[in-house]
């Protein structure tokens, strides 16, 4: 199979691309600073690189704004427009191909849920956020980027096309400036404790499980819509945290307050928005199609992922 990448040169997109590979697959990664001249693409504008969709078999979209980053307002409109602009963008060139993609994998994420401790999501019955009293502003915008970047997929006119909307939970890797390695960053300094009382669910799912969900999807052609990217298990962020100092060895971690927990996501560059909503996420189609997760569980996942993160095991599954 011949697939697609805009957006492949990410942290996650490295692996996800190296999978496939490994799977046999031909992988084109189209983005900013991709070798190849016929493959550069701000992301926002037709050109020589829409040529690669004609013929493929597939693309995985992957662009967009990391949201690993503070979100004050700049941040998060950049957010909106790189997810929304290259989902149009990538639609336009879809519909204009003689020979269109047979699936298009479109990166959404698990925010578009309400912030909830109750029952979890599932993409049947799952409820969409809203404004959520006595929250920042700002997790409203979240969800209505999420929602924005879909309907930008929902709305391409590619009938000849499979859509499906991948909502992914936090992908867990060992790799430098990931969601993990801030999070060991944390643990290693004893501040590995629950986040704000950590009652919040944390939806996660490791490296290897999201890309070996992302090649179920693309040779499933009955598969459409709406998918979540979890491990079917999602925990409070109190036994998260617990799961990943007992994975580390780490007896101890301060937990992480108000005022504090603003400071340390100020050093790292990142926002607490991350840690601080409660994602209760679960997987129901995946477990439909009957896929069997590496790493189902947290405290399995947290040992796998530390001993990778401490041997330097960085993208080696993809190898």
């Amino acid at each position: 199979m011949r697939v697609v990448m805009p957006g492949g040169t990410g942290q996650i997109g490295m692996f996800i691309a190296g999978w496939l590979r490994s799977q046999g697959h031909t992988v084109q990664v189209i983005g900013r600073s991709v070798e190849d001249p016929a493959l550069r693409w701000d992301g926002r504008t037709l050109g020589p690189w829409a040529d690669a969709i004609d013929g493929a078999d597939a693309v995985v979209n992957l662009a967009g704004r990391t949201v690993n980053c503070r979100y004050h307002w700049r941040n998060l409109n950049q957010m909106m427009n790189s997810r929304v602009e290259s989902a149009m963008v990538l639609g336009e060139a879809i519909a204009r191909a003689k020979h269109p993609p047979r699936v298009w994998l479109q990166a959404s994420t698990a925010t578009i849920y309400a912030h909830t401790f109750g029952e979890p999501h599932t993409e049947a019955d799952g409820v969409l956020g809203s404004h959520t009293p006595g929250r920042p502003p700002y997790w409203t915008y979240s969800v209505n980027i999420a929602r924005s970047w879909e309907l930008a997929m929902r709305q391409a006119d590619t009938p000849h096309t499979r859509r499906v909307a991948m909502r992914f939970g936090f992908a867990m890797s060992p790799d430098p400036g990931g969601i993990f390695d801030w999070l060991m960053w944390l643990v290693n300094r004893g501040l590995g404790g629950p986040f704000y009382g950590g009652q919040q669910y944390v939806s996660w799912i490791v490296d290897i499980d999201l890309a070996r969900a992302i090649g179920l999807l693309l040779e499933a052609d009955h598969v459409d819509g709406v998918v979540n990217l979890t491990a079917p298990e999602p925990v409070p962020n109190r036994d998260f945290m617990r799961a990943l100092r007992h994975a580390a060895g780490v007896p101890v971690g301060i937990p992480v307050v108000p005022g504090m927990a603003e400071l340390g996501a100020l050093m790292l560059g990142t926002d607490v928005e991350l840690m601080r909503k409660s994602r209760r996420v679960v997987p129901a189609r995946l477990t439909q199609e009957g896929f069997a997760f590496e790493h189902p569980s947290w405290p399995d996942a947290a040992v796998d992922l530390v001993k990778r993160w401490r041997a330097g095991d960085r993208l080696s599954t993809a190898a």
